[in-house]
């Protein structure tokens, strides 16, 4: 039977120390969103505690709640994330649930079509860095790259997303 031992000097076994310093942090998972589009903030939230804030652009028209298709808005109301696209043109998109049943009442109501495929995303992926206008989005709720991939990874589908003015 051959015996090894396995001998790890000091200065190993320092930088293993310090490379277990580094790693990365558990993701803290969110269970809601809060977005303050008059504050064009987006906020996760963990039992009840904001955890991290980050900044936003909306649509072209943010001031006041969805109506109809292609008004630009961002709805405002209780919805929930209800799918993801990892192949989104938008480097990675969350979809809000809206139109939700009183959306939707409202807009035949009106005689117009509520819209839909709001989500929260990232940059154009054709953008390359390039710097956008505020409040350039069709409705949907828009974050850097950096800060899209950070929220991807601490909202599950089924998270609720509260939308206020």
């Amino acid at each position: 039977m051959v015996s090894m031992v396995l001998l790890v000097s000091p200065v190993v076994a320092q930088a293993e120390t310090q490379l277990a310093r580094l790693a990365p942090l558990p993701v803290i998972k969110a269970d809601k969103i809060v977005v303050l589009k008059g504050a064009r903030q987006l906020m996760l939230l963990r039992n009840g505690g904001v955890f991290q804030v980050y900044p936003i652009d909306l649509g072209f028209r943010p001031t006041g709640h969805k109506v109809r298709e292609g008004d630009g808005r961002t709805p405002e109301g209780l919805y929930e994330i209800d799918w993801r696209n990892p192949g989104s043109r938008f480097h990675l998109s969350l979809r809000v649930s809206y139109p939700n049943a009183a959306d939707q009442a409202r807009a035949a109501a009106l005689g117009v079509a509520p819209g839909g495929m709001i989500m929260i995303h990232g940059q154009p992926n054709e953008m390359n860095g390039r710097a956008l206008q505020r409040d350039w989005t069709e409705g949907c709720i828009a974050v850097s790259n950096t800060h899209m991939e950070q929220i991807w990874r601490a909202v599950d589908d089924g998270t609720p997303i509260e939308i206020r003015p």
